[in-house]
């Protein structure tokens, strides 16, 4: 054990102990020359039987911690390894674990648990859209630190690991019976970000009701079972999060966040007394119409009144001002009727319009709920080839639009998969299934890649990638779409020469043949110049100056291949 007073690596000076377990102790200690307080956790060897693997493990933690920055998450500043021990230097949290808030208290408000559940999707979030992956995998109140302002803090990464997609299983079971998701114990496929999802799920259960999941009855029941006064709206987002099935939980944390914020939308009162609402409405609606058109003629004025309801709110949309009041009102008429293509499209030319997808229009498409499964199979049934334009677009939206470059291409994919899926048979859309087709071998490109350059697997792909983007910018060239896209083309064209001139090269294209292509977009952008907007223009100068960069970048190759 480290001695109280005693100073490590001549810089931390140690104060006292804050904790301790089978296989470790945490002391406070203090910079004295920063005034700044460390937590230092030490490992001693004598206490672990195989500290070769433990160190492997710790190890492992501290590198991927290292790499990672988040309010949420502590920061390694320091790491030691001597003969006797291994310490790791971090940040001090002051508060406590939501374990030990559990033991004092029991059950939590829901209202501070939907709160402390908010965050924590911020921080997975962030974890799953790093450009490898983090997959945590050990969510549970002894691992979340609550700090006195309120805000909470994940620790310990023993478990988490780097997602690679062409993992068919994990290597190892790891996580906390209980609360760990049922493909974390082998057999079941390799964790993904789904993983937890659950696991978050489980927490919150033992927040929201004071029940251990690890402890009898093990198993997750329904919140109000425990009491009925908690939320029935929070209730159905646990037993969503919950499913043994990863495909029936949510699919991505953003969803899930999303539905915390709103989970009181949810409760079965609330959605009872509206529907209660609709049917006096509709009741009065009908006494009105039988008594104004009789009997017979009443379905057909039902029918005029939804169109005349839903042309209004078209027209609102297309004359409102404000680009986010016009979104919910297409959306708004995209729900009246769910058969009609125009408001789908509508809603798409609004959100690209200022060239960006955002935040806030893609919690607008989540929160009305146009994009759940009910919305979009009842449109697809009504109309398949609205529908899969429609599912084109919104790959279009994300692929090009949407405002996080780094997950601009995974969210598109699955649109574009969709759209392809009907394409694929219909010889007028012979163009857009081809677009469809690269734009989903692009995307493995993009998810696959860093994967690969780690595991020296990755020979190969950038030649493929590389025909993917020309045979894209041909496609577009026979038939352009909008200038913005033909641009977003161009830039990510000039843009990969940069990054992966010599891995071209490695893999058959030749120098000459990426000068050529940055010859024709500038040939095309000069003459897209003409009578240009102010924001083409301005897309066009950073092209040129991503493409200036691209030439520079294959002729230095070029001279270091002797090529």
């Amino acid at each position: 054990m480290l001695e109280i007073g005693s100073v490590i690596d001549g810089k931390y000076k140690i104060l006292n102990e804050i904790g301790h377990g089978g296989m470790s102790n945490v002391y406070l200690a203090i910079n004295e020359k920063a005034n700044k307080p460390w937590a230092v956790k030490e490992v001693r060897k004598s206490l672990n039987r195989d500290f070769r693997l433990l160190r492997q493990s710790l190890s492992m933690e501290t590198d991927l911690l290292k790499k990672l920055r988040h309010p949420n998450l502590p920061s390694i500043i320091d790491v030691i390894d001597s003969d006797e021990n291994f310490l790791i230097v971090m940040d001090y949290i002051e508060g406590h674990t939501l374990e030990r808030l559990l033991n004092e208290e029991g059950a939590q408000p829901q209202e501070k648990v939907a709160d402390w559940a908010l965050q924590l999707c911020d921080v997975l979030d962030y974890l799953h859209t790093r450009p490898s992956p983090v997959i945590y995998r050990d969510m549970k109140p002894s691992n979340i630190m609550l700090r006195s302002d309120g805000s909470v803090v994940l620790i310990d990464f023993g478990t988490a690991r780097e997602f690679k997609d062409e993992n068919s299983a994990d290597t190892t079971c790891l996580g906390t019976q209980g609360y760990a998701a049922p493909e974390q114990f082998g057999g079941m496929g390799q964790t993904d970000a789904r993983t937890d999802i659950y696991c978050l799920g489980t927490t919150l259960y033992h927040l929201v009701t004071g029940h251990n999941p690890s402890e009898p009855p093990y198993e997750i029941c329904p919140i109000t079972q425990w009491n009925p006064g908690l939320s029935t709206g929070l209730e159905q987002i646990i037993q969503k999060c919950t499913q043994k099935n990863p495909q029936d939980r949510y699919q991505t944390v953003g969803e899930l966040r999303y539905a915390l914020a709103h989970y009181t939308d949810l409760e079965v009162q609330a959605q009872r007394k509206y529907r209660g609402r609709l049917r006096a409405f509709g009741i009065m609606m009908m006494l009105s119409l039988i008594c104004a058109v009789g009997g017979e003629g009443f379905l057909a004025a039902a029918d005029r009144k939804q169109g005349s309801e839903y042309q209004q709110l078209m027209h609102m949309a297309e004359m409102a001002s404000d680009t986010q009041e016009a979104c919910r009102l297409y959306l708004d008429a995209a729900a009246i009727d769910e058969g009609r293509q125009e408001a789908y499209h509508g809603f798409y030319k609004r959100v690209i319009e200022d060239g960006v997808f955002s935040d806030d229009e893609e919690a607008l498409f989540l929160r009305l709920g146009i994009s759940t499964d009910r919305h979009l199979q009842s449109f697809q049934k009504k109309n398949t080839s609205g529908y899969a334009d429609f599912c084109y677009e919104m790959g279009n939206a994300y692929w090009y639009y949407y405002e996080h470059e780094e997950s601009r291409q995974s969210r598109a994919a699955g649109w574009f998969q969709t759209a392809m899926g009907y394409y694929e048979n219909d010889p007028a859309r012979a163009a857009e299934y081809r677009r469809c087709q690269l734009y989903v071998e692009l995307g493995a490109f993009y998810k696959n890649v860093i994967a690969s350059q780690i595991d020296g697997t990755d020979a190969g792909m950038y030649g493929e990638y590389w025909r993917g983007l020309a045979q894209l910018k041909a496609l577009n060239d026979a038939e352009p779409d909008r200038e913005m896209i033909t641009l977003r083309i161009y830039r990510e064209i000039a843009t990969r020469i940069v990054e992966y001139a010599k891995y071209f090269m490695e893999d058959g294209v030749a120098g000459d043949e990426m000068l050529s292509m940055l010859d024709e977009l500038e040939e095309d952008m000069q003459r897209m110049e003409q009578g240009a907007t102010s924001a083409v223009q301005q897309e066009i100068a950073t092209i040129r100056w991503i493409a200036e960069g691209a030439r520079k970048m294959v002729r230095s190759t070029c001279n270091v291949q002797g090529l």
